[in-house]
């Protein structure tokens, strides 16, 4: 008898957006169908590249599904779009500069069934040369998103060395979206207007507002340190400089728009300070020393009334408490212990 081959595995959709992507995005690609888990779908969502991108994809269209649009609706918008094609009980989003280790998305997605409140898993991402090999000396790219008080986000463990020292599965605040399950569930309950990631970001940063609309509606992100990848990360605060222009200009504008969108009265009596100077310390450098950037407040006053209202059915849909939420805007990243079910169980912070 001949047919398709019966999985008792939940499908995943694996989704990747490129633009300009063709010094990364075979190895990606191979590394993705190296994996030993199925079934899988991979839907990629071309965003008019010009260096050939497009024309390498061609050679997969037998393995993957490639939507090819006519200009860059960004990163965003595109992962909405090849997520909305697909069927998969999870999805998993990847970058095209990522590549997987062998048992990656298995690890995950046995993970993922410890709990139906579990609506995000993330694995450990280390940091990649620009040929997606890892250095000798090991060091962390990523095991999670963390919050401080002043809402300045970062990839918890980033160029610190791979030494055991993020070893433990753990809940964290929420996940990069370079390498992120996400469970279809959650997808559709916290989707704006049927938009998981918010189009008005374009890109950078709508993973911080996903994960962080996920934690107010009661959605938790579990860090698996045995699933493990790289990951060439080519905008960070340490390269900012080197970042083109309209990056950093839109880097501006979601720091502000996602907290018009997510933050709540009381996390901002908590920290007004902080905060405050963290804002005058953002448009001071944009005035001084970072005029490209100055666009951002006039598309962020244009889209204001839009954030307003989707701030509004955020709110009405939250779950969680003031003092739970609270508790992961920390300096040192916060975590919480997996043996800890209830969600209003502070999170523990690590130094």
């Amino acid at each position: 008898m001949t047919g398709k081959p019966a999985f008792t595995n939940p499908l995943v959709t694996i989704t990747i957006v490129t633009f300009n992507s063709r010094k990364y995005i075979e190895r990606c690609l191979d590394a993705v169908y190296e994996q030993d888990y199925r079934p899988i779908e991979v839907i990629v969502v071309d965003n008019a590249s010009t260096d050939g991108t497009a024309e390498l994809l061609m050679e997969y269209e037998d393995l993957i599904r490639v939507l090819y649009n006519y200009e860059n609706i960004g990163f965003a918008a595109g992962q909405n779009q090849a997520i909305a094609a697909g069927d998969g009980e999870w999805v998993l989003t990847l970058n095209p500069d990522v590549r997987l280790f062998p048992g990656f998305i298995e690890r995950l997605v046995e993970a993922a069934s410890s709990g139906s409140g579990v609506g995000t898993v993330c694995g450990k991402l280390l940091r990649a040369a620009p040929d997606l090999s890892v250095p000798r000396e090991r060091r962390t790219d990523s095991t999670g998103i963390h919050f401080t008080p002043n809402q300045r986000h970062f990839d918890r463990g980033w160029n610190e060395p791979d030494d055991g020292r993020f070893n433990t599965p753990e809940y964290v605040f929420g996940a990069t979206a370079a390498a992120a399950l996400y469970r279809r569930e959650m997808i559709e309950d916290v989707s704006l207007d049927g938009d998981f990631f918010d189009p008005d970001f374009f890109t950078y940063r709508e993973d911080a507002d996903v994960a962080w609309r996920a934690q107010l509606m009661g959605w938790r992100c579990l860090y698996v340190p045995s699933a493990v990848g790289c990951h060439v990360r080519q905008v960070s605060a340490a390269n900012r400089r080197s970042t083109p222009p309209v990056l950093r200009m839109h880097s501006v504008k979601n720091r502000f728009l996602m907290r018009i969108k997510n933050m709540t009265g009381d996390l901002y009596q908590r920290h007004w300070k902080a905060i405050t100077m963290r804002d005058v310390l953002v448009m001071g450098g944009c005035l001084l020393a970072e005029p490209a950037s100055l666009p951002a407040f006039w598309r962020l006053a244009c889209l204001f009334p839009r954030a307003l209202a989707k701030r509004r059915e955020i709110m009405k849909r939250r779950t969680v408490t003031d003092d739970y939420m609270a508790a992961w805007f920390s300096e040192a990243p916060a975590s919480r212990p997996l043996h800890v079910p209830a969600a209003d169980h502070a999170p523990v912070h690590t130094s």
